[in-house]
């Protein structure tokens, strides 16, 4: 005889019939958008200052649909710069908050200051940009290197993408642009008359950069490299000619008795002036430069890889009257978002037509399933002596 049915295995019945909730969203496969519509993201963080192997941990979280100004962003490529490992290890002069906003259980950072971005949706108060254009920092420290961000509307750049590749739009932010700005920001050269500069650290990013607008503008230079032996010194060498040098001489070589009337005889006697030195490395090499400087001329100093303070003669000051000056492009872009977006354009348009070359990178591809262990050995190989190019973080299937 069957038992009979109660309410309580009628409703248990029904219920095994309903659509169970799953333990996690359904991702969509390419985007990971979650059917909630969440963004799913993955962001390398720091809780506590130190070197990257030790520090670095990768933080998975979601980020809601955009709304009034916000942007849902997704990076595109993100470069490892020199100032990104010192933020880390705590040594830079600015640094960014340890905060709970991702969710993360201790306070943290997220590390990187330079990326291109495209926008995967935007709120309905955003007006500048929308879904599918590319953008670039406007401010410093938004930490870029993540998967996917949100952030407001005004924290970014909208730049033109057609005739450009993602490592185009990634790194034109700092190096291009603080080459640009020493060069014409401090001091006039005139290519009819001749007129000089000087740099150190010409095989760096800024380097090649200067190098380029140099060729573009008609301005003769002397690129100063670091010693380099055999085929691999004439090959770099090469290089930086083509680039657009004048002359390329090693850092042993500006540093040696004689090299003033070697300038000298360069320069038609001295009758074309050397105006600008643009110094990155400091002490005996960074003073060198400004041996190199007629009167009146300016050296700027924007780096410091010796670790060695400029140790100058009186005479500097006193008799050829030269001045000294320093150069941050974070904060110089920080106070004029203008200029910035204006000089970007300008570099991104030599890009297109041929007349800028981005300096060499190795690519370091982040898909979504990338280990943590791959993504931090490749942060950590950045203190690693010679490289064949800056390290730069290339995103897939995100």
């Amino acid at each position: 005889m069957a038992r009979p049915r109660t309410a309580t295995s009628l409703i248990l019945q029904i219920s095994h019939l309903r659509p169970q909730p799953t333990a996690e969203p359904i991702l969509d496969r390419r985007r990971y958008i979650s059917a909630y519509g969440y963004t799913q993201a993955k962001s390398l963080i720091y809780s506590k200052h130190g070197e990257p192997k030790d520090v670095l941990d990768i933080h998975r979280h979601s980020l809601s649909p955009p709304h009034s100004n916000l942007l849902t962003l997704r990076i595109l490529a993100a470069p490892l710069n020199p100032a990104d490992i010192n933020q880390i290890q705590g040594t830079y002069p600015s640094l960014p908050s340890f905060t709970t906003d991702l969710g993360t259980p201790t306070p943290s950072a997220v590390p990187g200051n330079e990326a291109v971005f495209e926008v995967l949706s935007a709120g309905s108060s955003a007006k500048s940009v929308q879904k599918g254009d590319w953008v670039i920092a406007r401010y410093t420290g938004l930490g870029t290197w993540r998967t996917h961000m949100q952030i407001p509307e005004d924290r970014v750049l909208r730049v033109e993408k057609e005739g450009l590749k993602p490592v185009h739009a990634a790194t034109v932010g700092v190096n291009p642009v603080t080459a640009w700005r020493m060069m014409t920001d401090f001091t006039t050269l005139d290519a009819a008359r001749g007129d000089w500069f000087v740099q150190n650290g010409a095989n760096s990013g800024v380097g090649r950069a200067a190098l380029q607008l140099a060729r573009k503008w008609g301005w003769k230079n002397i690129a100063v490299v670091r010693d380099r032996p055999g085929e691999e010194g004439e090959k770099l060498k090469r290089e930086l000619l083509e680039l657009g040098a004048t002359k390329v001489v090693s850092e042993e070589e500006v540093q040696a008795k004689g090299f003033g009337e070697q300038v000298k005889e360069w320069t038609d006697g001295g009758r074309e002036q050397v105006k600008l030195a643009m110094n990155c490395v400091g002490g005996k090499p960074g003073v060198a430069l400004a041996k190199l400087l007629s009167s009146n001329g300016w050296h700027v100093t924007y780096g410091a890889m010796s670790r060695q303070p400029l140790a100058l003669p009186a005479g500097m000051l006193i008799f050829k009257n030269l001045n000294f000056t320093g150069f941050w492009v974070s904060k110089w872009s920080d106070a004029n978002p203008e200029a910035k977006q204006k000089t970007v354009e300008s570099v991104l348009d030599m890009v297109r037509s041929g007349e800028f070359k981005d300096q060499p990178v190795v690519e370091v591809p982040w898909e979504w399933n990338t280990e943590k262990s791959e993504l931090v050995d490749a942060v950590q190989g950045t203190l690693e002596g010679y490289r064949k190019g800056k390290g730069l973080f290339t995103f897939g299937d995100t």
